[in-house]
């Protein structure tokens, strides 16, 4: 999808540098000095000289190739890379996974092609295989992502899928490889890559029949114990660092070591012989560091994840002693890639690389191309409330429509989760009208204008009360420059409401399929995750339960629908109508 400048997205912005700053506060870097009693370790190496071993990391990049605010692009994002690599020439650039997949129409308009190239030109060195890494199926990672990241040759091109944890079905064959082994200045660092198990209830099913995600920790140690084990045979290693593509909903890092999760449960259950774990999956940002038992005392593990879409760069430092090679000291940290300028700008930090902006520039040009093709037709206008969008205060068909959309693409045949009952969509996210024109022809630079900021699909429970509070915040608080943002819902989800009723009363009557609704029973809905995570004043939104990320970006949703429907017509008015 094509973006521009976005008040919305530079609000998520926003929120995610605050996310940062905590977690950078409450995550203080992983520091350690020399230990005699530390596995590995002895006198005789504290006085020994080091080498000085760098990884930098990205996760949940998704495609953001072109710069948006405090993403990046591609191109300062290799800038950074190059500076960290001129600095010290032992460092491995990696990748917690989802690499591709929800990408923005740029990239995603193109198969994901051109985030691959330019990520490789930048230098990246290998990558855990994240769940979107399997949005085009299993036969397309391998036959044809892969290759590309290999220049056309699927051996070299397997260290950007690592899946420790990806099994042929029925068996524990890996399906992919397990693990890569990096040599630097003599020192060989194992990078061990696992996905969630969760997976296959967040791609299309059909696409993954043949394959099994098994246990995260369990996979994560065996092949940390196989590189280990003294036999060069299978493959040794100095240094080992896990990246998965698994993460914590929280910066907190004292929760985050005490979560109840199966992440919590690879943090604190990965071996001692696992030295740092890199993590993704979950778009927060955070930098910790857990004491690992039978370590020596001030000696911790770091712990991380950089946030998401190049925001953000995982840094490590791994001091090993030359003779012997055992590590002594281990830093982690977080560095931001764009920074606020006295004018209020967002400025990059890092200079950008020429060969990769070309990357970008000319998958820019192809996007303007791909934009003008077809890919559905609709019957009349479809448009926002008011004039030309201007009253987001009022019901729309449009508002209505693109709700259908993301009710559709989450309760249809393909998708992998529980399907959804009712979906919201807010009207500031609605930045174009389709229009009939001559012929009613829709192309995807139409769609993309209608949903231009590349959201996610947030797939929750709510209960009655929750949609009925969902609703009062329709109207919003005192100061608002608009005194009410009017939600798009989806077909069989109709209510009521008074517009002079007091604040907090509006809602006057709910029904779902015609019948009333309760406020204990329960719905599994989906929205957008700007609105998810309470945006527009929609707070709500964030209480609910079981919140999951349904894997699929709103345009993209879109544009299937469209491909599925012949003929698309306005979605009726009337699910909100005034109370008589």
């Amino acid at each position: 999808m094509s973006k521009k400048i976005h008040l919305r997205r530079n609000a998520l912005v926003a929120a995610a540098a605050l996310t940062l700053m905590a977690s950078t506060a409450l995550g203080a870097p992983a520091t350690a000095a020399p230990n005699p009693n530390a596995p590995g370790q002895s006198n005789k190496n504290q006085n020994q000289p080091t080498t000085t071993i760098e990884l930098v990391g990205i996760n949940d990049f998704h495609g953001r190739i072109e710069a948006n605010g405090a993403e990046a692009g591609a191109a300062v994002l290799a800038g950074a890379v190059k500076e960290y690599k001129s600095k010290n020439r032992n460092t491995l650039f990696v990748s917690a996974g989802d690499n591709i997949g929800a990408s923005t129409f740029t990239s995603f308009s193109q198969q994901d092609n051109p985030t691959i190239d330019a990520l490789k030109a930048a230098g990246l060195d290998a990558s855990a295989v994240g769940n979107h890494e399997f949005d085009g199926g299993f036969d397309d990672l391998l036959n044809r992502v892969i290759p590309r990241y290999g220049d056309g040759n699927a051996e070299a091109g397997a260290d950007y899928a690592l899946g420790a944890n990806v099994y042929a079905k029925g068996t524990k064959t890996p399906a992919l490889k397990e693990y890569t082994l990096k040599k630097l200045n003599g020192v060989t660092v194992g990078l061990i890559g696992t996905v969630t198990d969760q997976t296959a209830s967040l791609v299309t099913p059909a696409g993954i029949s043949g394959l099994d995600f098994g246990d995260q920790l369990e996979a994560a140690n065996r092949v940390a114990a196989q590189l280990s084990d003294g036999k060069k045979s299978n493959g040794e290693a100095d240094v080992i660092v896990l990246l998965t593509h698994e993460g914590s909903s929280t910066s907190d890092c004292a929760a985050i070591g005490a979560e109840d999760t199966s992440y919590g449960d690879l943090i604190r259950g990965a071996t001692g012989k696992i030295d740092a774990i890199i993590s993704g999956h979950t778009h927060v940002g955070y930098s910790c560091s857990y004491p690992v038992d039978g370590w020596a005392a001030g000696l911790e593990r770091p712990v991380m994840q950089a946030h998401q879409y190049g925001t953000t760069l995982d840094t490590l430092k791994i001091s090993v002693a030359k003779k012997h090679k055992k590590i002594v000291g281990l830093e982690g940290g977080l560095v931001s890639l764009t920074t606020i300028a006295s004018d209020g700008t967002t400025v990059p930090r890092f200079t950008p690389v020429p060969k990769v902006a070309t990357i970008v520039e000319a998958a820019l040009a192809q996007a303007e191309v791909v934009g003008a093709e077809e890919i559905g037709a609709i019957s009349a206008d479809i448009t926002r409330g008011g004039t030309n969008g201007s009253d987001r205060g009022v019901e729309s068909t449009l508002g209505n429509l693109v709700a259908d959309m993301h009710l559709w693409a989450t309760s249809n045949e393909d998708f992998g989760g529980a399907p959804t009952q009712i979906a919201f969509m807010n009207p500031g996210g609605l930045r174009a009208d389709l229009l009939f024109g001559t012929d009613g022809t829709v192309t995807y630079k139409d769609a993309a204008s209608v949903q231009p900021f590349g959201n996610t699909l947030f797939t929750m429970d709510l209960t009655g009360a929750q949609i009925k509070a969902v609703l009062e915040e329709q109207w919003q608080p005192e100061g608002s420059s608009r005194s009410k943002l009017h939600l798009g819902i989806s077909e069989g989800f109709t209510y009521t409401y008074d517009p002079d009723a007091a604040r907090g009363a509006h809602i006057t009557s709910m029904s779902y399929q015609d019948e009333p609704i309760a406020e204990e029973t329960v719905f599994h809905i989906v929205t957008n995750s700007f609105l998810a995570a309470g945006g527009d004043n929609f707070f709500t939104f964030a209480e609910g339960t079981n919140v999951a990320d349904s894997g699929q970006i709103d345009l993209v949703a879109g544009i299937e629908y469209f491909q599925s429907h012949t003929l698309v017509d306005p979605a009726p008015l009337g699910r909100a109508q005034i109370d008589q």
